[in-house]
């Protein structure tokens, strides 16, 4: 450190700690007096300006030595320790004294005999000829700096520098992180803090001695010996309590980040906030010094530390939204696992609850819960996303106001590289815990979270915003029957509704929320017996039926907090409503009995899924699953399995085929019902004709029934199977089973001429004992002759076998009571698909020679031989 421009402070080489400091005042020297400030606490004392020249000449020795390598020799040390002599710059023979008395000094009056003492004269003799420096006309009144040693308002001061670099020496190091800066071309005196930072400090006892806390020497040290003196540029970012914050930038790097990667500091959440170089690389450099243990962290032990990789990083799949803050996910083990977002806090109710007979629903009745629960049901449900652990919060015991929460995982949760945390408080769903500066159990990502929560102040959003809080009116009408009676006939007639799952009981027992009707209701599956889970009752615990723990978990997995529709049909007397619940395609009663986690019950016989429930329920009883594998000790399927074995049954009805799919299976109407289909589309015809739809009026949504207008100008019953929009919608005729897109020739259905009046007549079936080829021009030339063949003719037709979504059936030409899949296999144009069951044996193997006939002729699939034998999948077939 130069202090004038005829003493200077120099250190040795650190050693185990900082090195003691000397001063050294030049011999035979004499330079003006730098400015010092009068002394606090005593009012007699003024403010001492600069001599003439004086801060030219530190200026002059500051920029020659500051940094740089010296050597000096003592010539005398007076009785108070003050010690003068020469000052050689690096380790030539060259004084400084010599360099620097050309301009800016003069020789002392009482000057000692030393050998350069006639250069020196000679030195000054030149400068005063010359008239430079101090030697100038004028008497250098210019040369007396403006020193501003207070800024009256230090806020208006900051703004106006805009955050723009500004030209600074380092006139003083009070610890690692506060200097005290001379702004330059203004010569402002000002004290700075390093944002976003703190280094151990030096406290003040009563006795006026200071006591250093660990490492607080070492850090200022550091400081010092890279910016004290330096000619740096400061960023004032902010002022807070009349404090200037600010960042010092060196050519040789960024001071702040320096200290934090070697040890020396912590970061600081209040003024990270404002700091302008990128938070992210102050943690990033904190983060490195925790791992490296090193100086005030050398104690550290990392929240996760005692985690396995596996479990500190993970991909899970979302079940549930707990509370808008935590999440229900599924492991890749099959684990389930609750996890927290790390450093939020969900909405919380402000207050006691107002209406003390009103039960207290914190999903409805906390402003701004549901909003959240809803974003994150939304976004997350169902997918996959990326949680990385920041650490576990112990468990804590109940207190006086505070009750007791157990051990909590909290992790940052990403989903396609956005942090749901920082979005859910973006959107003023969630606001940030503040914490305590030595408490290190937080977010990895809390600087982000911090500044998304000052936008959602900013822009006044959700929990900040100063509009109404929202209020959600939700009847709960689960198990009130007189309620319940009135809002049957109105479900009933909705068709289709839209409703979220909200819970789950056990796997056909669920809580639902109708979201345009804001109503809770019980829904009970339909057409199904479910095992029954455990529970309390007055005589005591009703043990859980086998495979109801499976069932419930399949029901979670698969509809909890999604979006489903439901069928209402009836309900029962303690005010549970009874109906079928869809989700994306899926019959939720079908599933579990295809999973052999439910049996049809007889109620289903007179449902539209009642085939679908009984061809899946007798697929689980063949392969013996679950609440099947003791059914063959039952008599009645012996009897069974003995008359399969010992003959196939034909019982040929006659149908009308209606429409034939690409994929060849086809649709087809019962010749019995025709009549009553005749009736009621003339009926329906007339009742349009009376009152005729106005177009436009009907607004489309899918899985509702409608009235569509074909391309003959006739009006028939239709499904919405897709809506691309209220211009463009996939429609399927239930009575005709083809699918089109219609524009606005859509209407209401009438009642009595809905499915209960006459169910849908077109029912889909597939040719049995056949393979389509898979390449498409010979799929094609299948498909041709079939239509040619049968669509819009009557035949006879004969189930064989229960499939996958239709029965597989036999069809005979009407009149000549010829097999048409069997014609087909003797022109060569399909495959057989050779069945395993006895019964069958004997038609499969008319099939087969029928075949072989077809190959030994070479004709159509077979016209280059048996391709199946090469396995030749480039050719579009597959055995």
């Amino acid at each position: 450190m130069v202090l004038s421009g005829c003493a200077i402070i120099v250190r040795g080489q650190p050693r185990g700690g900082p090195p003691p400091e000397r001063q050294i005042n030049l011999s035979n020297m004499r330079a003006g007096a730098i400015a010092r400030r009068a002394a606090q606490g005593q009012p007699d004392t003024k403010d001492t300006p600069d001599e003439p020249w004086a801060f030219q000449a530190r200026e002059f020795l500051r920029k020659k030595l500051i940094g740089k390598e010296v050597c000096f020799t003592v010539e005398i040390r007076t009785s108070l320790g003050r010690e003068y002599g020469m000052v050689y710059l690096g380790k030539g023979t060259r004084t400084l004294s010599v360099f620097f008395l050309f301009l800016l000094s003069q020789i002392r009056s009482n000057a000692i005999c030393i050998p350069d003492q006639a250069r020196l004269c000679e030195l000054e003799d030149q400068a005063k000829s010359s008239k430079k420096g101090m030697w100038s006309e004028g008497g250098g009144t210019h040369t007396i700096r403006d020193l501003k040693y207070t800024i009256e308002n230090p806020r208006n001061f900051v703004d106006s520098l805009h955050q723009k670099p500004i030209n600074a020496i380092i006139e003083h190091v009070r610890d690692g992180s506060v200097v005290r800066a001379l702004l330059l071309p203004d010569y402002y005196l000002v004290t700075v803090m390093l944002s976003g930072v703190k280094c151990p400090t030096f406290k003040r006892e009563a006795d006026g001695t200071e006591t250093p806390e660990p490492f607080a020497a070492e850090a200022k040290f550091f400081t010092e010996s890279r910016l004290l003196q330096r000619d740096v540029q400061i960023i004032l970012e902010s002022c807070h309590n009349q404090v200037i914050l600010g960042t010092i930038l060196h050519p040789n790097g960024n001071i702040t980040e320096l200290l934090l990667k070697e040890g020396f500091a912590r970061c600081v959440d209040w003024s990270m906030a404002v700091y302008t170089q990128g938070a992210e690389k102050l943690r990033a450099a904190e983060r490195s010094a925790k791992e490296r243990k090193v100086r005030i962290w050398k104690d550290y032990v990392a929240p996760t530390a005692n985690l396995d990789q596996k479990d500190r990083q993970f991909v899970a799949k979302v079940m549930q939204v707990v509370n808008a803050d935590a999440l229900v996910v599924k492991l890749n083990s099959g684990e389930y696992k609750t996890i927290h977002l790390s450093s939020i806090r969900a909405p919380r109710n402000e207050g006691e609850n107002k209406d003390k007979d009103k039960r207290f629903r914190p999903l409805y009745d906390i402003p701004y819960m549901f909003e959240a629960r809803e974003f994150l049901r939304k976004k997350l449900i169902g997918k996959k996303v990326s949680a990385t652990v920041d650490y576990i919060r112990a468990a804590t015991g109940p207190g006086e106001s505070t009750p007791a929460f157990a051990e909590r995982t909290c992790a940052t949760v990403t989903i396609g590289g956005i942090n749901i945390a920082e979005a859910l408080v973006s959107k003023g769903l969630a606001t940030v815990i503040r914490y305590r500066q030595d408490d290190d159990q937080r977010s990895s990502h809390y600087d982000e979270l911090l500044a998304a929560e000052a936008r959602a102040i900013k822009n006044g959003k959700g929990l900040h915003s100063k509009k109404e809080v929202p209020i959600h009116r939700v009847a709960d009408i689960s198990g009130e029957t007189q309620k319940a009676k009135q809002f049957l006939p109105f479900l009933q007639r909705a068709g289709r509704s839209e409703a979220v799952v909200e819970y789950v009981f056990s796997g056909s027992r669920l809580k639902l929320y109708m979201p345009k009707e804001t109503c809770l209701i019980t829904f009970l599956l339909a057409g199904i017996e479910c095992p029954r889970s455990s529970r309390n009752l007055p005589g005591g615990v009703q043990v859980a039926e086998p495979f109801s723990d499976e069932a419930m978990l399949f029901t979670k997995e698969l509809v909890l907090q999604r979006e489903v529709e439901v069928e209402v049909e009836s309900m029962d007397k303690a005010g549970n409503f009874i109906g079928w619940l869809h989700i994306e395609g899926v019959n939720l009663s079908v599933a579990l009995v295809e999973n052999a986690l439910s049996k049809v019950h007889f109620t289903a016989e007179r449902s539209p899924y009642y085939k679908a429930l009984v061809s899946v329920e007798e697929a689980c009883r063949q392969r013996k699953e679950k609440i099947w594998a003791n059914y063959e000790e039952k008599p009645v399927e012996e009897v069974v399995h003995v008359s399969e074995e010992k003959e196939r049954v034909t019982n040929y009805r006659p149908v009308y085929v209606t429409e034939i799919a690409d994929t060849l299976h086809f649709y087809a109407q019962d010749v019995e019902t025709g009549a009553q289909l005749e009736s009621l589309m003339e009926a329906m015809r007339a009742e349009i004709a009376t009152h005729p739809p106005v177009e436009g009026s009907y607004s489309a949504r899918r899985g509702d029934y409608c009235l569509a207008k074909f391309a003959d100008g006739e009006w028939y019953r239709a499904r919405v199977e897709k809506v691309e929009s209220q211009a463009k919608v996939h429609v399927f005729y239930i009575d005709y089973g083809n699918v089109i897109v219609s524009t606005s020739r859509l209407a209401v259905m009438p009642p009595a001429f809905s499915t209960r009046t006459l169910p849908a007549q077109a029912t889909e079936y597939t040719f049995a004992f056949i393979q389509v080829p898979q390449d498409e021009d010979a799929r094609a030339d299948v498909v041709d002759c079939v239509v040619r063949d049968i669509q819009n003719s009557q035949c006879l037709l004969n189930v064989e076998y229960a499939g996958a979504t239709c029965p597989h059936v036999t069809i005979q030409f009407g009149d000549t009571k010829d097999d048409v899949g069997l014609g087909l296999v003797k022109e060569g144009l399909v495959m057989v698909d050779v069945r395993k069951e006895k019964h069958l044996q004997k038609i499969v193997t008319e099939y087969l020679n029928s075949q072989e006939s077809a190959k030994s002729a070479r004709l159509n699939i077979w016209r280059y031989g048996d391709f199946r034998a090469d396995d030749a999948d480039e050719f579009g077939y597959r055995r």
